[in-house]
């Protein structure tokens, strides 16, 4: 760990610079843990579709230059005065979302909506002196980063770095929008809608809350595949003829009580609106971008019934589920190192990108 001027701490990491644009491998500079953060080491970093997203423009242009990563796992090095709930040399998992406890959601008991979720204050620097946005107030593509103690989250540090880095997003996504936004019960009929890493999530979910008819959609026979290996119990290739009638051909006619949109396409939330059962759940998981519209027939939706939700982060509370679902994977539980298809370096990070579009990988990691 090197420290510049005034204890200025310098990491390496993968910034993008511009939208659209390769993102590279640089030096940038950051100010020392201050009251209530951390400077945590990471030693691996899941690679996000969100993280591309953001790279490419999709949710704006704001916040340029970006520090990519936001699914990330390490030790703490360093913590800043006032801090209690960790301690230097904790091995932890990165949340994006650390409650605040004091804003009108955390105060009715709902944290999971915070709306001031807790971040490191901003100063992160370019080699170029430019300021730097952290993805999502994380930034987990670099060795070393600077979070709020509350986004660091214990777990035991036997456990292996590249599948509990997934928890930090994508799994916990999947696995929460079941088991919390959805609420999925023993003996539930359940549609995934886009069988990539976070849908994978959802089937796994859905399993541990005992859902017993689970039924992955795609147009990727090597995303159904993978999704048999997860446990659903049938797969529907879109490609084929209309999913939702084949989805209530498995399932007696009806359709599901929960159905789940994990691609961000409207045509995929189309499918997942009207392949439910009478009063079931249908819940977006995927960010189709600022500018989609979907045009929706009202009486169709309405004669249907039931409730279109929307899930952040699984609606989880990191507290409690990452250490839930660590233990969950220790146990055998949740098949966390399926989810990894590849582990990289920290200069792979482009191409990881490149085979995550190709529809190669359910999630690449970065070991560092």
């Amino acid at each position: 760990m090197a420290t510049t001027g005034a204890e200025r701490i310098t990491a390496r990491g993968a910034i993008a610079r511009e939208p659209g644009a390769p993102s590279a491998i640089e030096e940038f500079t950051m100010a020392p843990p201050g009251p209530g953060e951390v400077l945590v080491r990471i030693m691996a970093s899941g690679v996000c579709h969100t993280d591309l997203s953001a790279k490419n423009g999709v949710f704006g242009t704001s916040g340029f230059p970006f520090l990519l990563g936001h699914e990330g796992a390490g030790v703490i090095e360093r913590a800043g005065e006032g801090v209690t709930n960790v301690a230097e040399g904790d091995h932890v998992i990165l949340a994006w979302r650390a409650p605040c406890g004091a804003c009108r959601f955390c105060l009715a008991g709902k944290p999971h909506l915070c709306a001031a979720s807790l971040n490191a204050k901003p100063g992160m620097l370019t080699h170029d002196g430019v300021a730097l946005t952290p993805i999502l107030g994380i930034g987990t593509f670099c060795d070393r980063t600077v979070v709020h103690s509350h986004q660091a989250i214990p777990v035991d540090a036997a456990l292996p770095k590249e599948q509990m880095s997934l928890i930090g997003c994508g799994v916990m996504t999947g696995v929460g929008a079941a088991l919390y936004t959805a609420n999925v019960q023993a003996g539930d009929s359940v549609a995934v809608i886009g069988c990539g890493g976070v849908g994978d999530s959802v089937i796994m979910g859905a399993l541990l809350a005992g859902a017993t008819t689970v039924i992955g959609v795609d147009v990727d026979p090597r995303k159904l595949a993978w999704a048999k290996e997860f446990g659903a119990t049938h797969t529907v290739d879109a490609r084929e003829g209309d999913p939702v009638a084949a989805i209530k051909a498995i399932t007696g006619g009806f359709g599901v009580n929960h159905s789940f949109e994990a691609a961000g396409r409207i045509d995929t939330l189309q499918t997942a609106l009207f392949c439910r059962d009478l009063a079931g759940t249908c819940v977006i998981i995927g960010v189709a971008g600022p500018s989609a519209t979907m045009e929706l027939p009202v009486g169709r939706f309405f004669d249907l019934g039931g409730s279109l939700r929307v899930s952040w982060y699984g609606d989880c509370l990191p507290t409690r589920d990452f250490p839930m679902l660590a233990e969950w994977y220790r146990q055998g539980r949740l098949d966390l190192d399926r989810v990894v298809t590849k582990t990289i370096g920290l200069d792979d990070v482009e191409p990881a990108f490149a085979a995550m579009e190709r529809g190669e990988t359910l999630r690449s990691v970065i070991r560092l």
